[in-house]
């Protein structure tokens, strides 16, 4: 996790993990491998973006904000902009490893809202030393790793404290889970929802 500046628009001083905004190219990146298909399923109930993109932009954030690399080794002459210093490392992503795991809309009247999916992983998948975050971007402070029994001790979000009280209830099992929990904060009303593949009904 890390802790977002003081003067940020947006959950000031909060702890958070690793993330951002879905990019224009992140949908049409070549991957070294396909994603989880039951997470994949999950991804596309009741969504218009591509999982692809979203699973690209995980990746692309968790390497920006934190200079951790979830890939393969590979050569990759004609990265886009945004992944080049990527793509420098000698890496190509492969989003195989990546676990979704929660969904959350945030509520209305708020600085800005999101639309954020949660992705789970064992850490051992990375490519970098877990401890090095010198290439990391300076939109995070204190970066580091958090003992699940020590996070709630942080200044945090509220949907960050769901999240993890979600992530401890699944561990040590590292498989995608049957259902994922949305939390539908949208324009109408608040709604509690359970993903679970394409075309399925909420409940």
């Amino acid at each position: 996790m890390g802790q977002r500046g003081a003067t940020a628009a947006f959950m000031p001083n909060k702890f958070v993990f690793p993330g951002g905004a879905v990019d224009a190219g992140d949908g049409a990146i070549p991957f070294t491998a396909s994603l989880n298909a039951s997470c994949t399923a999950r991804l596309n109930d009741q969504s218009t973006t591509s999982p692809e993109a979203l699973a690209g932009a995980a990746i692309r954030e968790l390497w920006e904000e934190t200079g951790l690399i979830l890939g393969q080794p590979g050569l990759w002459a004609d990265a886009p902009p945004d992944w080049q210093s990527y793509a420098a490392q000698g890496m190509r992503p492969d989003p195989s490893a990546l676990r979704f795991v929660f969904r959350a809309i945030t509520p209305p009247g708020r600085p800005r809202r999101f639309d954020a999916r949660f992705f789970l992983l064992d850490a051992s998948k990375l490519q970098s030393d877990v401890d090095d975050f010198t290439h990391a971007a300076d939109e995070l402070r204190h970066l580091q790793w958090v003992p699940l029994v020590r996070a709630r001790s942080f200044d945090l979000p509220f949907i960050t404290e769901v999240v993890l009280a979600e992530i401890s209830a699944l561990l040590p099992s590292l498989e995608a889970p049957a259902t994922v929990p949305f939390f539908n904060n949208d324009d109408e009303e608040s709604l509690f929802l359970r993903l679970k593949a394409t075309g399925s009904a909420p409940g």
